[in-house]
């Protein structure tokens, strides 16, 4: 199996410290840790910045051919603030390197060997990253959209077209909300909006996660939901991230989709559990969690 993540590569700038993020990056970190073929296609400014996250990639040997650099523009950088639930908010600065990322051959080949491409919205919001996004997306073999909102960094229209696009759409349930508000669709129902939203775009597998409570998806005309694992919140970083490569990695292996739902709630709940989005879970830690939890 071989999944290619595209998008943004970025320090996540805390109060006390700071730490290597971007969505994209801890989809693809995670499902590197989980001894799966990932790849990351991105571009860095040539810093100390640009410099330390190769580095930091290197280190744990996932590969770096993918990554491009910038003598222009920085390596990008995001403020982290955590409010009394832990619950994280990002000020996103621009334009930054990930913002210039250009189609190649390389990225083409890279795109067509991966059984799965995953993305988010975020990278869509500077023409030149846009353009090479769709670009792949015409060459994909399975697309996965992760919605990932961040107003003022998207807009509607590039939003319908990446959900018409994907094979795989996942939204949080504040997203949910959000885009069905944009689509005007009007359901009372949790499970009505998520149909609708599948209806709306041609889009057989839907996956909502809704923090503490666990998430519902949607995959093959059939719900399957988890009601959440009970942990004390250290920070919600990465936590969607994890998710989204367990579940994603999980259906493509062909696991059942219950059990896949299962395992990625356990995963995503041990990374809020936990400082940081890309802290290793072994495969034993992950069944001795889920578990305890019974």
């Amino acid at each position: 199996m071989k999944i290619t993540c595209f998008g943004e590569v970025l320090w996540d700038i805390f109060p006390e410290h700071k730490k290597i993020g971007g969505a994209p990056l801890n989809v693809a970190l995670r499902l590197h840790t989980m001894g799966i073929n990932s790849s990351m296609i991105t571009r860095i400014g040539d810093d100390i910045l640009g410099k330390d996250i190769l580095r930091y990639i290197e280190e744990r040997g996932m590969p770096t051919h993918t990554f491009q650099k910038d003598s222009m523009y920085k390596t990008g950088e995001v403020q982290v603030l955590l409010d009394k639930e832990n619950t994280a908010t990002y000020t996103i600065n621009k334009p930054v390197a990930w913002d210039f990322i250009v189609c190649t051959e390389a990225l083409r080949d890279e795109v067509k060997q991966a059984d799965a491409f995953i993305f988010g919205s975020l990278a869509g919001r500077n023409e030149v990253s846009k353009k090479t996004l769709l670009q792949l997306l015409d060459i994909a073999n399975y697309k996965v959209l992760d919605a990932n909102l961040r107003p003022p960094h998207y807009t509607v229209e590039l939003l319908v077209e990446l959900m018409n696009r994907a094979n795989f759409i996942k939204l949080n349930d504040e997203e949910l909300d959000e885009i069905c508000t944009h689509f005007d669709i009007h359901k009372s129902s949790f499970i009505d909006k998520i149909s609708a939203i599948a209806s709306y775009t041609s889009t057989n597998h839907v996956c909502v996660t809704r923090g503490g409570k666990g998430a519902t998806l949607y995959y093959k005309n059939r719900f399957y939901h988890n009601n959440g694992y009970k942990i004390k919140v250290v920070d919600t970083v990465g936590a969607g991230d994890s998710f989204l490569a367990t579940l994603v990695s999980e259906l493509i292996k062909g696991s059942l989709p219950q059990a896949a739902i299962d395992y990625a709630c356990a995963v995503g709940a041990m990374v809020a559990a936990s400082e940081g989005a890309n802290t290793v879970f072994t495969q034993k830690e992950v069944m001795d969690f889920m578990t305890s939890q019974m």
